[in-house]
């Protein structure tokens, strides 16, 4: 039997192959878990059936807009009427516009400030907000950072602001739900060679530093982060709650 087995999951942000997201889902089928996917847009409708197609077991697929509270309140009343409940929730989306992320930090826009954290931090807590009434007897949210919202990189800049926010608001999260037994937790995954990451500028340049510098001497893969994931998501991880949980072949232990 698997780690989930029985469990129902949300994924929220899986736009190709190579998307972290993808690692997580696939990892948390292979436990046994039955999953409901979203996708934003026209856009990436295709990709994710495409994806979905490929596992041997029953999904949904549904239409998301995170900056739309309408949109977000509609997947968890599909969620509701299918299954009666949730047991975790994947969040992996994150934006800011492209000339956000090049330049001066100084020159951000107020609105791409705005629209970075909107995405990438405020969809957490909408999406917590929905989830937790699903939640019976407890469950778990886990969310995807990047070690950007802890130290300074190169062209990461407003993201790295939306991503600190996402980490605090996962703590501040896990206080208020604890009550719930609901435990909500970030992975902090090293760079993989997703849509979001091939976004940065030099972006080449990062996964080689990594590799070079993390006591492991390697990138991490998408299926050590799946699995992470599934751990979190599982009874194993009853008791851990509030965490950025730093997958990363340990670049981030290193001083220089």
């Amino acid at each position: 039997m698997g780690l989930l087995e029985g469990k129902i999951g949300l994924v929220v942000g899986v736009a190709n192959k190579n998307s972290i997201a993808w690692g997580v889902a696939q990892s948390w089928h292979a436990e046994g878990a039955t999953l409901v996917f979203t996708y934003q847009g026209e856009r990436f409708k295709q990709k994710v059936e495409e994806l979905v197609e490929t596992l041997d077991r029953e999904s949904v697929i549904l239409p998301c807009d995170v900056t739309v509270d309408e949109s977000i309140t509609f997947v968890f009343q599909q969620v509701k009427e299918k299954f009666g409940r949730l047991d975790m929730v994947l969040h992996a989306v994150a934006f800011a516009p492209r000339e956000a992320l090049d330049g001066e930090f100084a020159a951000t826009s107020r609105e791409a400030f705005k629209v970075a954290l909107d995405v990438s931090a405020y969809s957490l807590v909408a999406l917590a907000r929905e989830a937790a009434p699903l939640m019976h007897g407890g469950g778990s949210i886990t969310a995807l950072s990047f070690y950007g919202a802890e130290k300074v990189m190169p062209h990461y800049n407003v993201m790295g602001v939306a991503k600190a926010a996402l980490e605090a608001s996962t703590r501040y999260l896990a206080a208020g739900l604890g009550q719930q037994q609901i435990r909500v937790n970030c992975i902090s995954a090293g760079p993989v060679n997703t849509l979001a990451g091939r976004g940065i500028s030099d972006f080449h340049i990062m996964m080689d530093h990594h590799q070079t510098h993390a006591p492991l001497r390697r990138n991490v893969l998408l299926e050590e982060i799946g699995a992470t994931a599934a751990f979190l998501a599982s009874d194993g991880a009853a008791a851990i709650t509030g965490q950025v949980i730093y997958v990363d072949c340990g670049y981030s232990i290193m001083g220089m």
